[in-house]
């Protein structure tokens, strides 16, 4: 038994719940390598019919991976603790998008991160009324990540970069309007309805307790959100020519100003780029040239530093505007060679 999960067979259904509870589900290797082992077991074995991700816990999901203890190793001039793990977690988030039977995750609370990559990607999304889904890396100086991309590319008009950039966070209603979840039921039917789904091995079981969306304000943001968020850089973004931005483009800009600038042009570039190419591959391939990158050539240490470790909220980042280079960009963004992520290898 990995420890904070408990994988088991309960009827028809694989189950996996994350029991980290008291860090909000955050994600450390061995609970990546325990997911991937239950989900590589049970791929082909015919009793399994689908297979249901959870968690414990009223607060979260999961918010993200622990980027303090990958912190601590690169403080310590070791990345290859952090690489490794980027490594193993894209694997299992393309091993989710790409599973040959339905996935269902539950997902309350926190999805953050890497929590994203665990539950967006399956087949069947729920969400409830706590879910609050978000992509804020660009605030510790990483870029969204987890295949992440892929799903800000497929988002209805400029959502991509809106999300991306911002790290602005949805409530069921945006999460299921941008693409990010399928169904909403309300978080006191879920017990019985995992009951169903591992009685039955059915996931149309999920449709006898789905109810209406609720409202999404991003919808109603939309028309606002794709003029902004089409132009062409991030500085071409921020420079706005009216004199009072509409509210939802003022709320934008002030989440905007938090975030790493070298993080937010690269993200633009990694969300465009997947547009043309929209493939779990293509995205955590792009994804993991920054995060290989990350440490040594961008604001990441920084970033946690900042937000997680000394809790100042004043972060020193590598540009003090939003003109970043396109050099840099495409640096940090090139390819690999031989240190190229293929997520469908196994070690």
């Amino acid at each position: 038994m990995t420890e904070h999960l408990h994988v088991r067979q309960d009827g028809h259904a694989g189950r996996i719940t994350l029991t980290r509870e008291a860090a909000l589900n955050a994600l450390t290797p061995a609970m990546v390598h325990g997911i991937e082992d239950a989900l590589t077991r049970w791929r082909h074995d015919p009793a399994v019919a689908l297979v249901i991700i959870d968690a414990a816990g009223p607060k979260a999901f999961c918010a993200g991976g622990d980027v303090a203890a990958l912190h601590a190793a690169g403080m310590a001039g070791d990345y290859g603790d952090a690489r490794r793990f980027w490594r193993d977690e894209y694997r299992v988030n393309a091993m989710i998008a790409g599973y040959g039977k339905p996935v269902v995750t539950l997902m309350q609370g926190f999805v953050m991160g890497g929590g994203v990559g665990l539950g967006c990607h399956a087949s069947h999304r729920i969400v409830g009324e706590t879910s609050r889904i978000a992509l804020p890396e660009c605030g510790i100086g990483l870029v969204p990540d987890v295949g992440s991309t892929l799903l800000l590319a497929r988002a209805p008009g400029r959502l991509g970069e809106y999300l991306g950039l911002t790290g602005d966070r949805m409530d069921a209603g945006d999460a299921i309007h941008a693409g990010f979840a399928d169904s909403f039921v309300p978080q006191d039917r879920w017990a019985g309805l995992v009951d169903a789904l591992c009685a039955h091995g059915d996931v149309g079981m999920i449709a006898t307790t789905t109810l209406p969306a609720p409202p999404s304000k991003l919808a109603a943001w939309q028309a606002e959100i794709d003029t902004a968020f089409a132009a062409p850089d991030l500085s071409a973004i921020g420079d706005r020519p009216d004199a009072v931005p509409p509210a939802p483009i003022a709320h934008a800009l002030d989440l905007m100003g938090r975030n790493a600038p070298l993080s937010m042009a690269c993200t633009l570039a990694i969300v465009r780029a997947v547009r043309d190419d929209p493939s779990i591959r293509t995205a955590l391939g792009l994804e993991f040239r920054f995060t290989h990158r990350a440490m040594a050539d961008a604001d990441f240490l920084e970033g946690v530093r900042a937000l997680l470790i000394d809790r100042d909220r004043t972060p020193r980042w590598r540009h003090t505007d939003w003109q970043v280079p396109a050099a840099e960009v495409a640096a940090l963004l090139a390819p690999l060679g031989p240190e190229a992520l293929h997520p469908e290898d196994h070690p």
